[in-house]
Order: structure tokens, then sequence, then C-alpha cells
């Protein structure tokens, strides 16, 4: 009987429970954390803004010079001061006084109020070092300030360990004056293509052979997604020298992860180099990507692929990359959304089927090729992936479906 979908992922995921606790850190230089998982909490060194400044180019204001005025359209007259551009440190703000200041800028000692220049009359600031007043409306205290730590105190968590580093993270621990940042090493996968009709891209390609896709396929997921990855030469289909490859490279990876010889065919490279392994393959009520290998090889963790490239990447992302978020932390899953489908299709009975499409404006999902295995065109020119239940058999144009975006 064929495992389902949810029983091999929690598979995979058991397979891969003592990742985290085998994974060390280290500390990089922020641009090299990119896409990385934060190891240990950060807490800031400083506060966010470090000093109240303006958010609004205006006159930094005394409220309560403004304050007799409440109600009246008239406003007060005020002598201007010196400016305050960014990144001046300002002297005081006498009572009676307003000072020009640009958005950002620090806030006067004195000053609790910024008055927009909109507001102003006239609403230009004068020029510096000449005598001049301006009419001012009534303004609360606290109006168009930012105070110092309104974004984040001083020893407060900034970000928390496990967190997946993007712009806006790195951009934060940058604003905090951080230059380094510690980090989990990634983990370390083995990347094997098997077959003798599989000839590397750029070779001559004889009568009968393909071009290997698989290999660069899931080396660019596996990239995408955080993970160091060794990529082998293809091997061959002779048991012995897969053995052999594998062995030479085992003990210095954290995963290896096959494609193709996993079926139930006369020449099987991978099911005939596991056997005396504690590796099982199994079939999984899915298509495409049925064909699946799991255990240990020489007690290292192992996957195997089914070959066709469609069913290579699909098998990564309905298994190994959910298995790695919630083991390590990393990749983020998948954004999942609900859409309607532009056209009807029909999905094998008993086995969860994942076509490929492309999410459209206003919601609609368009599919793209059929749902064989073999067709990497139609995948390059998708952005989603569309799920059909395992119980279902057709749906009609209109239906709504889940997708998870590519």
């Amino acid at each position: 009987m064929a495992r389902s979908v949810a029983a091999h992922r929690q598979a995979v995921q058991e397979l891969l429970s003592g990742l985290a606790d085998a994974k060390g850190t280290e500390k990089l230089p922020l641009m090299g954390t990119l896409g990385r998982v934060l190891a240990d909490d950060v807490l800031a060194p400083l506060s966010l803004p470090p000093f109240a400044n303006s958010q609004m180019d205006g006159f930094a204001v005394r409220s309560a010079d403004l304050a007799p005025y409440a109600g009246s359209d008239a406003g007060a007259e005020l002598a201007v001061v010196d400016p305050v551009p960014a990144g001046a440190a300002p002297a005081m703000l006498g009572p009676g006084t307003a000072a020009p200041i640009m958005t950002g800028a620090m806030m006067p000692e004195g000053a609790d109020a910024v008055v927009p220049i909109e507001q102003a009359l006239p609403d230009v600031f004068p020029a510096p070092g000449v005598a001049a007043t301006v009419r001012l409306p009534t303004t609360g205290p606290g109006t168009f300030v930012r105070d110092a730590g309104s974004d984040i105190a001083a020893g407060t968590v900034a970000l928390r360990a496990g967190t997946i580093l993007g712009p806006g993270q790195l951009g934060l621990l940058a604003a905090l004056g951080m230059t380094a940042v510690e980090v989990r090493t990634p983990v370390r996968v083995l990347l094997v293509t098997t077959g003798d009709e599989v000839v590397e891209p750029g070779a001559p390609l004889p009568p009968g052979k393909i071009y290997d896709s698989n290999g660069t396929l899931l080396e660019a997921a596996m990239i995408q997604s955080g993970l160091d990855v060794t990529r082998t030469g293809i091997s061959s289909d002779d048991p012995a020298e897969l053995l052999a490859l594998l062995r030479s490279r085992s003990r210095t990876v954290d995963l290896i992860v096959s494609t193709g010889g996993v079926s139930k065919g006369a020449y099987e490279v991978v099911r005939q180099a596991m056997e005396g392994q504690a590796v099982e393959f199994v079939s999984v009520a899915m298509q495409p990507g049925g064909p699946q290998g799991i255990g240990t090889f020489d007690g290292v963790p192992f996957l195997g692929f089914p070959g066709n490239p469609v069913s290579c990447l699909v098998s990564f992302e309905m298994f190994l990359r959910p298995a790695l978020a919630a083991v390590v932390g990393s990749p983020a899953p998948r954004p999942a959304f609900r859409a309607r489908l532009a056209e009807s299709l029909t999905s094998p009975a008993g086995k969860h089927q994942v076509r490929r499409g492309t999410l459209l404006p206003g919601g609609t999902v368009r599919l793209e090729g059929g749902a064989g295995s073999h067709l990497i065109h139609a995948l390059a020119n998708s952005n989603a992936l569309v799920h059909v239940p395992a119980d279902v058999l057709e749906l009609d144009a209109g239906a709504e479906v889940e997708v998870w975006m590519l």
C-alpha cells in the first residue's frame, strides 16, 4: 500500500531530527549571513532612534509657546533661530523661538514638538543668519517627534534565535551598529545524480543520452534554501561505482540526496547500492514523485529522489524543504495561498497530485503543461505548485485549490 504524503513527510522529518543538535555556529560579517539562521538572541546595544528626532521638515518649538493660541487660527509669532540640519548637535531652544529642523535631525533640548513647514507663515525657511520671525499654529507636545527608543529600547531583544536573516533583519542589525553576528552552520548535503543515460551539459550528446538537469535543478533549490551543497559527478549504473563514491564522501556531510535509480525497474542502481544499508524504498501516493528512498547510509541520513526532473524538484519541495524548516529552522516554508483554477483538471485516484502553475493577478491559477514528470519547460514557466488532494478526481474551472509560491 502506498504511503501518504503526510506520513512520508513525517518520516523525513524524523530522519533529520538529529541535525539540529549536530550543527554548530559561526560568526560572520552581516552580508555573509543573508538567508542564514540566527544562533542566539540578539539584544539591542542601543536604542532606536538613539535620540528624539524630527519626523518632518519644519520648525522645532516649545509647544507651551503656542498654547495661549489654542483654538485660534492666528497662531503665534516666534523668532527664528539657527537651523538644525540632520547629523548636528543643536543648541538648547529658548522660550519664544523656533528652530528650522530637517527630517531625522536631533530635537533641541527644550523643544517638544515640530510644526511642518507647510503650516508656517511664511511657508519657507529663512536664509541662515537673517533675522526673521515665523507665525505657527497651535500644536501639542510630541507632535511629529520620534522619541528615543520608540522603535526599540536598548537591552531588549532585537531578534530571536532561529530567525532567518533577510534584508529587513540585516538592516536592523546594521542600524544597531553591529558588523557581525553568530549564525548556525548550514546543513551539508552530498548531491548525487545517477544514470548511464545522463551526460554533463556541454559534453557531446550521443544517441539515447540526455543532459543532466537534475543536478542543476536540485543544487540551485538547495543553495537557495541555505544548504551547503557538494555535487558529485554523474555516477553510472554500476552499483559498485556508486557505493565507492558514497563511501568516499559520506563522512564529510550531514545528508545524502540522490536522484534516479529508486523505482522497481531491472537496473535501479541506487536500490542495488543500498543493499545491506538501513534504507527502504517506498511508494508515496503522490504524482509526480511516487518512488522514494529513505534511511541511512553508513549512519548518514539518506534520501533517494526519482530521476525525472519535475519529480525530483517536487520531492524536494514536498519532503526535504518542510522537514529542514521544522528541524533546523531554515528554509522558510513556502507561502501558501488559495486560488481558483483557470481551467478544469483531472487527478488519479488515491494520489496527491502536484501540478505546476502560474498564479495570475486576480487570484486565479493557470496550469502549465500536463501532469508529466518530464515537463521541465512547463516547470520553468511556473511560479507555483498546485495541490490536488488524494481524494479528488476532478475539478472544474473556478474550483478553489491550494498553491505554494515558488
